[in-house]
């Protein structure tokens, strides 16, 4: 045996030192988001949404993940991942950086973000600069608009501390004197009314030009003697209780999920604390009363310098008519053998077609469905919807169908988390319309991007079929990188139309001839296929891997990528999120590059890519590379056949590959550090190649 084999075999891939914890890389990806706030290659509204994007990042964060580490210690159910860490370390690593991260948070607003927005004339007016016709305005707007629906609560006997909804926006007051009915209790609650912005633009004839926005908690703040008549606030401050969020429900003891979805709905906003944010000028006793109301300790406290709702600031962007601070419009791309036939199953029919979102249209698998809805040669409609819009043209699209007398079967997966709700509102609409709908399988979320269509042409039954890596939703197919797949081939169509069988029927699980598809084939194809480059490289062939997903955490996966690198397979990984494998480790993981981009558009596509000895093979998925979707959920790779489309897949790769600008590429130690041109090199960032060749920019 070789050195080097019996170096490799010495080594113990299992072992913990060779995974990142998945909670904190998660975290990592966050941070990245907020670092574009300071990009001032970036627009300036832009940077102010990536700021409030970070906030409802970490919003989800504390509701799903910090709430399942929690439950996990509650309930004695500790789960240690490959990386070894107990759940309260994980939860302790998760304090000291969200700390650090946050307080950040905040010194970007106020020393960056609002100085570059006052000398664009863009003002977030504090009560100190409001002149006297202002104040006399927001006197009155308070009246009007905001006491009306205000409802303090006094804290004593008969008025115990109230039960807060999930992140609404609160202030805890504290007063001298007695009330009406004699009570000296000294302190108060004053919900804020979750009807009202967050953010109120002052009439423009009260200004001196620009734009001009007051936050409610000021309004609240300035008037809040007003609601407590004849007793002395000594102080008001702002808070809000982050809450779990994370549905329960139990699928094997229900006979009707969405009835129980239903009904657990509202327990939503009622779930346990996880954290406390609260206005830094707030005295430490009524912090910790808090606290105590909450049941939460120490390490679940931001105390912040502004606003306790970060992401609340979005809404004013929409407010704001200044297009000289955001990116540039411009009008999505059509390929020739869609723009210009009458018919898309008849560009169908001539060859297959991949569509990447949002620098080409979306509108060509809407207008597919719509078509079909329409074709009085269309027998038959399958689709599954996983997110989609309570405005969807697609679910419009199925509702015409069905009542044109189509056969339209749909699979909503109802678990979307925090699409719950709109999911079931949307499946009551199809059912009305005379759409069958199921919902999937019990324990496995239906994830696969899938359309069906069945068209009756001459003597037989023709099958057109897209596939994606993105949810049906034409919102997210602007803001998101996805890849659409529009072909009629006959195993294609085949292989869908099983996955359907499976999913709205019963039995034996059906051989699929082109599609890898979980929770049955794809964890161990993609196995097999990094194993395969492993044998080739051992062979002495060039060998190289490619892969692009949203994570990669899945411990199965990551050996075989391990095993590939140290038999010298080039690894070239494009993970936008969390990402637990650790490159560049002698003799481990050398051969491994992880990378992660960020930019003005969320990456999201699904791609796997493999040399195989120069017959390469191309595979778009809708599924990341974590234990969830490889083994837990229903979901789909495609293979890319078409020589013309792979080398157009490889070469869009290559461009984030080549990406100087928006890579952020993950070291041996868990950093991420951000990459930049050197002197007299060409910047090059891949969304911006892409949209260039791609999409027409508006002039």
């Amino acid at each position: 045996m070789s050195d080097v084999q019996t170096t490799e075999a010495s080594i113990d891939l299992s072992s913990s030192e060779y995974y990142f914890n998945r909670e904190l890389s998660h975290l990592q990806f966050n941070i990245r988001v907020l670092e574009q706030a300071l990009d001032e290659s970036h627009p300036l509204l832009d940077r102010l949404f990536f700021l409030c994007i970070f906030s409802r990042n970490l919003d989800e964060f504390y509701e799903v993940r910090v709430a399942n580490l929690t439950q996990q210690l509650t309930f004695a159910r500790e789960q240690a991942g490959a990386d070894g860490m107990h759940p309260q370390q994980v939860l302790s690593a998760i304090h000291t950086l969200c700390s650090d991260t946050v307080e950040r948070q905040y010194r970007i607003l106020n020393e960056t973000i609002l100085p570059a927005l006052e000398q664009e004339n863009i003002h977030f007016q504090r009560r100190r600069d409001w002149t006297e016709e202002q104040r006399l305005w927001v006197e009155g707007y308070f009246r009007d608009s905001i006491q009306p629906l205000i409802s303090p609560i006094g804290l004593d006997p008969s008025h115990p501390f109230p039960r807060l909804v999930n992140k609404s926006l609160n202030f805890i007051v504290e007063l001298d004197g007695k009330d009406a009915f004699g009570r000296e209790t000294g302190l108060a609650i004053i919900p804020a009314p979750r009807s009202l912005p967050r953010i109120i633009r002052i009439p423009d004839h009260l200004t001196n030009g620009g734009d001009h926005f007051i936050f409610l908690s000021s309004m609240i703040h300035e008037h809040a003697d007003e609601l407590f008549p004849g007793m002395e606030v000594k102080g008001c401050y702002q808070f809000r209780v982050t809450r779990n969020a994370d549905l329960e429900i139990d699928e094997d003891g229900t006979n009707d999920l969405a009835s129980a979805l239903e009904d657990e709905l509202h327990s939503r906003n009622f779930g346990e604390e996880m954290r406390l944010e609260v206005a830094d000028n707030c005295p430490s006793e009524l912090v910790n009363f808090l606290l105590h109301k909450f049941s939460l300790e120490a390490n679940d406290l931001y105390m912040v310098n502004g606003p306790v709702n970060l992401g609340r600031m979005m809404e004013v962007i929409g407010q704001i008519n200044r297009p000289d601070l955001q990116y540039t419009p411009f009008t999505p791309g059509l390929p020739k053998n869609i723009k210009f036939k009458k018919s898309i199953f008849e560009s169908m029919r001539e060859r297959d077609t991949l569509l990447l979102h949002p620098f080409e249209s979306f509108t060509p698998v809407v207008d597919l469905l719509r078509e079909a809805a329409k074709d009085p040669a269309v027998r038959a409609i399958k689709q599954t919807l996983y997110r989609t819009g309570a405005k969807s043209e697609i679910v419009n699209a199925l509702v015409d169908a069905a009542r044109n007398g189509k056969e339209v079967t749909v699979v909503i997966e109802l678990r979307a988390r925090f699409d719950e709700e709109e999911n079931l509102y949307l499946a009551n609409r199809l059912q009305e319309a005379g759409a069958v709908v199921v919902y999937g399988v019990v324990g496995y979320k239906t994830h696969a991007k899938m359309m069906l269509i069945v068209r009756k042409e001459e003597d037989r039954y023709k099958r057109y079929v897209h596939l994606g890596t993105g949810n049906y939703h034409a919102g997210n197919a602007r803001a998101y990188t996805d890849y659409s797949f529009l072909t009629s081939n006959d195993v294609m169509g085949e292989d869908v139309a099983a996955v359907f069988q499976q999913l709205t029927g019963m039995g034996a699980a059906l051989k699929i001839k082109k599609l890898f598809h979980a929770p049955f084939t794809l964890h161990k194809k993609l196995i097999e296929l990094v194993e395969r480059e492993r044998a080739h490289a051992e062979a002495g062939h060039p060998a190289l891997i490619r892969l692009k997903a949203n994570g990669l955490t899945e411990p199965k996966l990551i050996r075989a990528l391990y095993k590939a690198s140290q038999a010298g397979v080039k690894v070239e990984l494009i993970i936008r999120g969390m990402c637990c494998l650790k490159p560049g480790i002698p003799g481990v993981s050398e051969n491994i590059e992880v990378r992660s981009i960020i930019g003005r558009f969320l990456e999201h596509t699904r791609v796997y890519y493999f040399l195989n000895n120069g017959k390469d093979e191309v595979y778009a998925a809708s599924a990341d590379l974590m234990e969830r979707n490889l083994l837990n959920r229903v979901e789909t790779a495609f293979p890319i056949e078409s020589n013309k489309l792979k080398d157009r897949v490889k070469s869009e790769l290559e461009a984030y590959m080549l990406d100087n600008s928006q890579a952020w590429v993950l070291q041996s130690d868990g950093r991420y550090v951000r990459l930049q041109p050197v002197e007299g090199e060409e910047t090059i960032r891949a969304q911006s190649i892409l949209l260039a060749t791609l999409a027409t920019t508006s002039s």
